[in-house]
């Protein structure tokens, strides 16, 4: 490892990120997705507040950005495309992040996203790996954006939840990044394809910690329970459940909210751990922004399972 890599894969962090020298290192990160909403414009809003979200996660500043398309030249209207890129310039411009350029091929299936560099101080990088036994942890959005999306693909969901699904998927995390910041957390990663439970379970995993988590605390998009309790979930959440659910212990008799922390989130919160001292810094900050957080559980010594769902 070249010593001027201060953050890699070793340690499944949102971004990498590289020392230029004692007051300066580069953030880095790339996300692109299929559509996970119908209308283009707002596609590409949720698009580039999910690849955005991974330098928050990290505690940086985002600055510039390259888009990633593949569209399928031919089969869609150009204007299509037109109104993807639009949205992501705008929802750009409101994180401060310069696009300044980008790749487009031809592809059968539709996928869009984007490279985003960033700054950060080496020595406050907010790595997933630090959560600390004492910490108490908190989520900055509700689960359930996956089990909604798919509804939406069944036409179970009204019109109001489908725009509440498309603001909070485009909503930034700037306003986490800060809070966290300034109230010094230990360790912060955004919750999207893996889960709640797999997110957590990185973290817990990464720093010899367990991490408890109380599922009568975690907060739920409206709708997300009934549709789960209905059967309606995208097949990521079952390869989620199937993968970590060895590593969990599951105490709650809440089967469908054990189900929503399984659930793949798209542009998810940030998963937070700090000190419990620190939780009215953190508070004051949300709250100038008028951010919503809800604090989840809390940071235990290792024991026999990384992540307890109480």
């Amino acid at each position: 490892m070249d010593p001027r890599v201060l953050v890699s894969t070793s340690t499944a962090d949102d971004a990498g990120v590289y020392r230029l020298n004692d007051d300066t290192a580069l953030v880095f990160t790339l996300d692109f997705f299929t559509p996970v909403v119908d209308d283009p414009f707002d596609f590409g809003r949720v698009a580039a507040a999910n690849s955005i979200s991974d330098v928050y996660a990290m505690g940086g500043t985002p600055l510039i950005g390259l888009n990633i398309v593949c569209f399928p030249d031919g089969d869609l209207p150009n204007a299509v495309l037109g109104d993807i890129l639009a949205g992501a310039q705008k929802k750009a411009l409101e994180a401060g992040v310069l696009t300044i350029g980008g790749h487009s091929v031809s592809d059968q299936e539709l996928k869009f996203g984007m490279a985003v560099v960033g700054t950060i101080h080496p020595d406050r990088i907010v790595s997933n790996v630090g959560a600390t036994p004492g910490d108490v942890m908190v989520l900055t959005k509700p689960l359930g954006t996956g089990v909604i999306a798919t509804g939406i693909k069944f036409e179970r969901v009204p019109a109001e939840t489908v725009g509440a699904l498309t603001e909070q998927m485009a909503t930034l995390n700037r306003s986490a990044s800060r809070a966290m910041i300034a109230a010094g957390a230990h360790a912060a990663t955004d919750v999207t394809g893996f889960g709640l439970i797999g997110h957590a379970l990185e973290m817990a995993e990464g720093s010899g910690v367990t991490i408890e988590i109380d599922a009568a605390e975690l907060p739920l998009m409206d709708g997300a329970r009934e549709l789960c309790a209905d059967g309606i979930a995208p097949g990521g959440l079952g390869t989620n459940r199937h993968f970590y659910s060895p590593r969990v212990s599951i105490e709650t008799a809440d089967t469908v909210v054990t189900e929503l922390t399984f659930d793949p989130q798209t542009s998810g919160g940030l998963l937070v751990a700090l000190p419990e001292d620190a939780l009215p810094v953190f508070e004051r900050e949300m709250a100038v922004d008028e951010a919503g957080w809800w604090r989840i559980g809390r940071v235990r010594p290792q024991g026999p399972h990384p992540i307890s769902l109480r």
